[in-house]
């Protein structure tokens, strides 16, 4: 009976350390179950045994702990089938991560469609509005070049030549031996004026077979239009990314609409150089930014790197004055490196992206100079070469680290420009001398009679921006939320650069009621780029090409982000209200007016541009391009305005004195020749000039002749005048004065010596059309 007893007691003690382990369950709750098993089965066994002592036979200690035994095993069972019913903690978990993931997914695939949709409707818009301002379906082929205006027409010149070039590889090589564009030289046109767009739009109306599907006009502009629908999706997508909300994004894009004659030049001009490029530049900022944010995963980071490097990359290549612009974007990133406020390593992989984007440029670019003595590479290297001197810059007290900044920053502005002066040495630029002498003139810290530098700062991309555009863009509400995000953000980028120096490590994963809206890496980089591009903006209106969409992309983010109106309530320090409540009230209320006054303002007179028909008819012109066309020889050469030298060359292709190119100081001095014509010089002198050119016809506009302008001393026979030395000055005015008639007044008199050298063979209202006699006969 004692044996019986004791194997019982074995038999339970077995039983109860049997654990039922379900699968999936963790190791931490499987220690739970096994505990109070144990113990209540110690005190069991120990209670099993005095009773088998006491009790002699045996008998009734066997049947207790059978007893026992069943009504273990029905607790067990009891709480088994209890604990089946309710789900582990791994199952919670995993069903929580599965409604977060879809959250996430349904969130991104929306975002994304209402991206796509906003960029394909501006594309749209911009077709339609082409079409109803220029009537350009119903016009003539003539007629429809014309429309390119601004001597942006040159550059579609080129792409037609590139369709009716016997195949694609003989159109390039024809215009790499150019010699039937600019009268006595042979250029390499692909790399003068950068046509590489033109190139590959050819090359896929070739391969895709649209010949017979579309008209070569149609394709051109619709790509042009294209692209800039990528460049609002790309603002969509960089308001997106800091604010959260894909609302930021619609309305960033939406002022980017409502704001269209400040934020792009697409209008009047589709085959300019901005038109291509800036839209690979918006994507590059927007892949920058997802790039620097602190809540990416490394799948996402690689995304970012790989789309910044090809849109870098192409937008060096597609714009000769890229290089600057991502200068000043350099800035901004060697402030956000030198405050210690992103990775080194994130920077260590920007620098590459630059080197690798300028030296692949340099190679399609045929080895082009100015890339190598470009601001950009000065400052990449020095700010390599002063971080390899100054490896401990980030450590230590505050003094310390500020008398090392200082020290950081005298390093790379003198190493900078050692290297540019070193390298301008070895490789001779006539262009930045040029811009030199021109900035200059432009900051008051010289004078010039020099006809170049005076032309160039009197176009209005050169001057200072008007009221009128500071006037729109607060009506447009855009203004004022504008320097409201700005100043918050400032603040709080001071506040974290502070902080940074004084040793405090920065916040990697920010929380809402944190209150840290300057501690974003991407938020720091985008107040840096808009305070450098505004700073320029406000002293060259054309910078407000590259300045206006990003202020509406930054200001969107701001008034949509809980992050901006949180930090601002921890300063105000909000009592009656929790910061976080009224941030998140605040974020969805202001766009949500915003959106609704825009609307009702705006959304009308977008309709209206849409359904009425404006008139672009220019007869002169088209006139004057039918009689070139029919009526000249093909080896003639044809001198004026270098603005209407480029419809020339697209009109007719005939060979032309100079080109509408602003970025070369050789055909802006042939232009300065060519507008002789309207000096104050006599008729041996303007014949010697056009004959230095071999020039066939000069054509005489009647604009230039009787120009108009409210800014004196902008015109151009007021600057040929001072350059000529051909003005005095009485009580402060100035007056022309010379012993020769203006030329293009006196030529129209019909008398000698004027008819000697000149014949005129087309006139009408706009223009003269002289023939430049090859045989001078003397009519007295």
């Amino acid at each position: 009976m004692s044996w019986n007893c004791c194997e019982s007691l074995d038999m339970a003690e077995l039983r109860c350390r049997k654990t039922v382990v379900k699968e999936g369950e963790e190791e931490e709750h499987q220690q739970c179950e096994s505990e109070p098993c144990s113990e209540n089965f110690t005190m069991d066994k120990v209670s099993l045994k005095e009773k088998c002592s006491e009790d002699t036979d045996g008998a009734t200690c066997g049947v207790q702990e059978k007893e026992k035994e069943d009504e273990e095993e029905k607790d067990e069972d009891k709480k088994e089938e209890a604990d089946s019913q309710k789900p582990s903690p791994v199952k919670r978990n995993r069903s929580a991560c599965r409604s977060v993931m879809l959250q996430s997914l349904v969130k991104l695939f929306f975002g994304c469609l209402a991206a796509v949709t906003c960029g394909m409707m501006y594309a749209v818009y911009l077709y339609t509005y082409h079409e109803r301002k220029f009537w350009f379906s119903s016009r003539q082929e003539l007629e429809r070049e014309i429309t390119f205006q601004g001597g942006s027409g040159l550059y579609y010149y080129y792409y037609k030549h590139m369709l009716t070039a016997p195949s694609f590889e003989r159109g390039i090589y024809e215009l790499m031996r150019d010699n039937r564009t600019v009268s006595g030289q042979t250029i390499n046109a692909v790399e003068r004026l950068s046509l590489y767009p033109e190139l590959i739009t050819s090359l896929l109306y070739r391969i895709t077979g649209s010949q017979d599907v579309i008209e070569p006009v149609y394709f051109y502009i619709g790509v042009v239009f294209g692209l800039q629908a990528v460049y609002v999706t790309a603002l969509f997508v960089s308001s997106w990314v800091m604010s959260g909300t894909c609302v930021a994004g619609i309305l960033a894009v939406a002022w980017y609409v409502i704001n269209r004659p400040d934020t792009t030049k697409v209008d009047y001009a589709i085959p300019l150089r901005d038109n291509w490029a800036l839209p690979y530049f918006s994507c590059q900022v927007a892949a920058l930014t997802g790039f620097l944010s602190n809540n990416i995963n490394s799948a996402s980071e690689m995304f970012c790197y790989l789309l910044m490097s090809a849109t870098t990359f192409t937008f060096i290549l597609v714009w000769e004055h890229s290089h600057y612009v991502l200068f000043i974007q350099g800035l901004a990133l060697f402030l956000l490196d030198s405050f210690d406020l992103v990775p080194s390593r994130k920077m260590a992989d920007i620098h590459k992206v630059y080197l690798s984007s300028l030296f692949l440029a340099y190679v399609l670019q045929f080895q082009n100079p100015a890339l190598l003595s470009s601001p950009l590479l000065s400052l990449l290297i020095s700010s390599v070469l002063a971080r390899y001197f100054q490896q401990n810059m980030k450590m230590g007290p505050l003094v310390a680290r500020l008398m090392k900044l200082f020290l950081h920053f005298y390093l790379c502005f003198t190493t900078g420009i050692t290297f540019s002066y070193v390298a301008k040495r070895l490789m001779p630029v006539r262009e930045s001398d040029f811009i030199l002498k021109f900035l200059e003139v432009k900051f008051g810290l010289n004078t010039t009679t020099d006809f170049v530098t005076n032309r160039l700062l009197c176009q209005e991309c050169f001057q200072t921006p008007s009221q009128d555009f500071f006037l729109r863009l607060t009506q447009a509400s855009v203004l004022p939320f504008y320097l409201l995000v700005l100043l918050i953000c400032l603040i709080s980028t001071l506040q974290t650069i502070y902080r940074r120096l004084s040793g405090e490590p920065m916040k990697m994963n920010l929380r809402l009621e944190d209150g840290r809206i300057g501690e974003q890496p991407e938020v720091i980089y985008h107040v840096f780029h808009t305070m450098l591009f505004g700073a320029l903006a406000m002293v060259f209106e054309g910078m407000k090409y590259l300045w206006t969409p990003y202020v509406c992309m930054f200001t969107a983010f701001g008034v949509c982000s809980p992050e901006l109106w949180v930090t601002l309530f921890r300063w105000l320090r909000l009592k009656s209200i929790h910061p976080v409540v009224l941030a998140l009230i605040l974020s969805t209320a202001v766009p949500t007016i915003i959106g609704f006054s825009l609307w009702r303002e705006y959304f009308p007179r977008v309709i209206a541009e849409l359904s009425e028909l404006q008139e672009f008819y220019d007869p002169d012109t088209v006139e004057l391009m039918n009689w070139i066309k029919t009526h000249a020889p093909m080896a003639a050469v044809f001198a004026g305005s270098p603005q209407l030298l480029g419809s020339v060359k697209l009109c007719s292709g005939w060979t032309v004195t100079s080109l509408p190119l602003y970025s070369d100081i050789d055909l802006l001095r042939r232009s300065e020749d060519t507008y002789q014509v309207y000096a104050m010089r006599s008729a041996e002198d303007v014949y010697k000039i056009l004959s230095l050119h071999k020039t066939s016809y000069v054509i005489i506009e009647e604009s230039l002749c009787n120009e108009l302008s409210h800014t004196k001393g902008c015109r151009i026979k007021d600057l040929l005048d001072i350059a000529n030395s051909h003005v005095v000055y009485d009580k402060g005015e100035m007056y022309s004065f010379s012993k020769h008639g203006r030329f293009c007044h006196e030529i129209k008199m019909n008398y000698s010596p004027y008819t000697n050298y000149f014949s005129r063979v087309f006139w009408n209202r706009s223009y003269h059309v002289y023939k430049v006699n090859s045989v001078i006969s003397f009519q007295y």
